[in-house]
């Protein structure tokens, strides 16, 4: 019996799976990176399922590497300005959609000072000298040309900007913004004057907007009824609008009201406003959350009841670390929100039988959809 040989057998032989094997020139060697033969947006997947540790580490391996996971950070809070000066910040990191440049404005020591004071918006080392009054700190700032010159550089670098945080920015330094970052939706500006606020009218998307006007013991700009109209003016799509430590009146409010007529969510924190601005708030005619934060007091002098109008889309009433001994004010207040559906206290002082009382002119008498919230903790009667 004779048996053919396998190599003169009909059946073709079958052809190398090039996807399992490598090319016969180009062997692996012992040394060589494998990571070299995935492509960016391979190796761009694998680094985005690590932790924001270990990417850190990740940067050290290469500079392939470093370029690949900076592209995958999308919001930075900026320490250095000069790292935002040279350039090296949208190089780095050209992909940011949320940025905070306010610490790095602030000029700190770390060199003499031991102590660093926090705050909400900000965490910094402070320098002290004593004097015959005790201790006193007084707090540097950059220069508004040298803010708006790195600002202008952030604008340039990084178009596709949604969120930004600014600090003693100026008119010219906004118009920068606004011209090159079309998308930015929220904006919230730390130490600025009225005047400045002129560049906002140059944002066509913007949708949120917090103004810092005076923090207690870093900044004291001064927001009136002129800012207040100016904002109101060139952010007509406002949806929501954040007032800390600004000062103002029934002017202020009313232009506000009448301007932004989309705006549904309005937060006071530490307002300064003049007697009688209440009744401004009925030109809100579509408010639905009206948040008070951190307020000494609600309107000293709120006027007649028959003056104070309404918020007739108004949902919810919050009042959050609060004041309440003025019962004039509250009770003025519950009379321009007497259609909310939901009313919570949080952290307050003052309150007694009497606010509780003055609530009572909400519709929750009637309406079997009223909520009503309490938080005890830290409450004060």
């Amino acid at each position: 019996m004779n048996l053919s040989p396998l190599s003169n057998s009909n059946k073709p032989p079958s052809e190398p799976d090039e996807t399992l094997t490598l090319e016969s020139h180009n062997p692996i060697s012992a040394g060589q990176d494998l990571f070299f033969l995935l492509s960016d947006k391979i190796l761009a997947l694998i680094l985005s399922n690590l932790t924001k540790r270990q990417q850190i580490s990740a940067c050290l391996v290469c500079k392939r590497w470093l370029k690949i996971s900076g592209g995958l950070q999308t919001s930075l809070r900026l320490l250095d300005w000069d790292f935002l000066d040279s350039g090296r910040l949208s190089y780095r990191f050209p992909n940011l959609v949320d940025v905070d440049i306010v610490q790095a404005c602030i000029i700190s020591n770390r060199n003499n000072s031991g102590v660093c004071l926090s705050d909400k918006f900000v965490s910094i080392h402070v320098d002290l000298f004593i004097s015959d009054n005790g201790l006193f700190w007084k707090p540097e700032f950059l220069g508004a040309r040298v803010i708006d010159r790195g600002v202008r550089v952030l604008a340039q670098g990084c178009r596709n900007l949604r969120r930004l945080v600014l600090l003693g920015a100026s008119e010219d330094g906004l118009g920068y913004i606004a011209n090159e970052c079309l998308a930015l939706q929220e904006l919230e500006l730390c130490s600025c004057t009225d005047l400045d606020l002129k560049g906002l009218a140059g944002f066509r998307n913007l949708q949120i907007l917090k103004l810092v006007g005076s923090v207690n013991g870093l900044y004291g700009s001064v927001i009136s009824d002129i800012g207040l109209t100016i904002l109101a003016q060139g952010c007509p799509r406002l949806l929501k609008l954040e007032l800390v430590g600004c000062e103002g009146s029934y002017d202020g409010i009313k232009a506000i009201g009448q301007c932004c007529q989309m705006l549904e969510e309005l937060t006071l924190c530490d307002h300064n406003f003049e007697g009688g601005w209440l009744a401004a708030l009925s030109y809100c005619m579509n408010l639905k959350t009206l948040k008070f934060q951190s307020c000494k007091f609600i309107d000293p002098s709120p006027g007649p009841d028959e003056y104070l109008g309404s918020c007739l889309a108004l949902e919810e009433l919050r009042l959050e670390r609060c004041r309440l001994r003025d019962k004039q004010g509250l009770g003025a207040l519950f009379l321009v929100c007497e259609a909310v559906r939901e009313l919570v206290f949080e952290d307050c002082w003052g309150l007694d039988n009497n606010s509780f009382g003055a609530a009572s002119i909400c519709r929750y008498d009637y309406d079997p959809f009223f909520m009503f919230k309490l938080s005890v903790h830290s409450m004060t009667f």
